[in-house]
């Protein structure tokens, strides 16, 4: 028995007993190999030395600190570390307990900077499709995934909607990688000149959408065009790296391989590598500005945003991938591991679609490859595979479009950046094996 609500009430679940590098095990003592990183959370796996070490000496020294009374030394190193590597401009943080926090202080500041400018009538955001940008209420409005905005939709904010940059799917035949990349931001212009360009607050989209999509990423030139479209029109642009930032994609900003800045950028997730919650938004210096000289402060804040303990595992993780080369071991890395996937699916007939970048790599799993017809939503494959998996000794995240969105079943890996070469060919082969266990035997 338990007294916990979990997710899925009724379904006794292994008791996490501990973990080490890129493994996690339970008390039964089976080991199981993390290749999701919970969900694109452990960064540096699981009891790393440095981090562990600094959560010690910070709670030796202070835990807690309210914010309305007091700056402290994690929380002021941290925000220096993460604003000179930031995409220029992006000097101020606010640091927040996770990624549905630190979208809720973005969708806040977008609106304080519109009222500081007299532009009260923008109210209005714009978000993607198949989008997911958390479970809080101002988060889940913005977000396009259907089955989680279900059962609350009689209580979320409006919200506008396009189509995402989605090129397995949405590419008409014959077009190219840039004719559709324009395509597809250019409707952003259009749901902008429909609503009312005086009433739109701002756009917001995961440079690699990760939950809903399973790892895709924009063409090339989509954000170029999105962020004219935005300055344009006095838009704020809003990137959600919460899931794909701090090195998951192979840069420490994934906007940084877009090569535009945004106004807000949003992280969470791979900050703190798991050790502790924490999220944060990155503003630009033009918001800050307009922001503290409108009201003369920022009208938000929770009690655990610049938790002590939370900056202070934050920055030792951090640190530890810049010093210990990380970024250029996940780009090798994660090309070893699409290249190993390719080739362990591709014989199954099923995988209609390997992409992402970095450690963060998606499969789309089709019934038919050719005509890429999602198996049927009643088969509930994508769950099947999880079990599967975990049977196996695997830790995966996997997904589904909702009923009726033509979408298919996709697994998101993104394991720990120290995983080893060895330890991937694991993967590869568990997550076979599972696929393979949860398929139907007419498949």
């Amino acid at each position: 028995m338990t007294s916990i609500l979990h997710r899925s009430p009724g379904k006794t679940l292994p008791v996490a007993a501990g973990g080490s590098g890129a493994w996690l095990f339970d008390t039964s003592g089976k080991h199981y190999l993390d290749g999701s990183g919970g969900a694109a959370v452990s960064a540096l796996g699981h009891g790393h030395p440095r981090v562990v070490e600094a959560m010690c000496e910070q709670a030796r020294k202070l835990a807690f600190a309210h914010t309305a009374f007091f700056t402290h030394e994690p929380g002021e190193e941290l925000a220096e570390f993460l604003t000179q590597r930031a995409p220029e401009g992006l000097d101020h943080v606010v640091f927040t307990s996770g990624g549905s926090e630190a979208i809720e202080t973005a969708l806040k500041l977008a609106r304080q900077f519109h009222v500081a400018n007299s532009a009260n009538d923008r109210t209005v955001f714009i978000a993607r499709q198949f989008s997911y940008h958390g479970a809080t209420l101002g988060a889940l409005s913005i977000s396009g995934n259907q089955g989680r905005r279900a059962p609350y939709e009689p209580l979320l904010a409006p919200c506008h909607f396009i189509a995402p940059c989605y090129r397995y799917r949405h590419a008409r035949p014959g077009e190219s990688e840039q004719a559709y990349a324009m395509r597809t931001a250019d409707a952003l212009e259009e749901e902008i000149l429909r609503v009312g360009p005086g009433r739109v607050a701002a756009f917001i989209a995961e440079p690699v959408v990760g939950a809903t999509l399973g790892a895709v990423a924009a063409d090339i030139g989509y954000f170029k065009r999105i962020r004219e479209i935005c300055t344009r029109h006095g838009v704020l642009m809003i990137a959600d790296e919460v899931m794909c930032g701090m090195g998951r994609t192979g840069t420490l900003f994934a906007m940084k391989q877009e090569g535009v800045t945004p106004d807000i950028l949003v992280m969470a997730k791979g900050l703190g590598g798991g050790y502790q919650p924490i999220g944060a938004t990155l503003l630009h210096k033009k918001v800050h500005d307009v922001v503290t000289a409108g009201r003369g402060r920022f009208e938000h804040g929770h009690t655990y945003m610049g938790h002590p303990m939370a900056t202070a595992a934050a920055l030792a993780v951090q640190m530890v991938i810049e010093e210990e080369g990380l970024l250029d071991s996940v780009v090798r890395k994660g090309q070893i591991l699409r290249d190993m996937l390719s080739e362990a699916l591709g014989p199954l007939g099923i995988a209609g679609d390997v992409r992402g970048r970095g450690l963060m790599i998606g499969v789309e799993l089709v019934e038919d490859t050719a005509t890429q017809r999602p198996f049927p939503a009643e088969l509930r494959l994508d769950q099947r595979i999880k079990d599967a998996a975990m049977e196996a000794g695997l830790i995966i995240y996997p997904g589904r479009g909702s009923a009726g969105d033509g979408l298919g079943d996709h697994v998101l890996i993104a394991p720990p950046y120290i995983i080893s070469e060895s330890e991937i060919a694991i993967l590869v082969e568990r997550l076979e094996r599972a696929i393979k266990a949860a398929l139907p035997v007419s498949a």
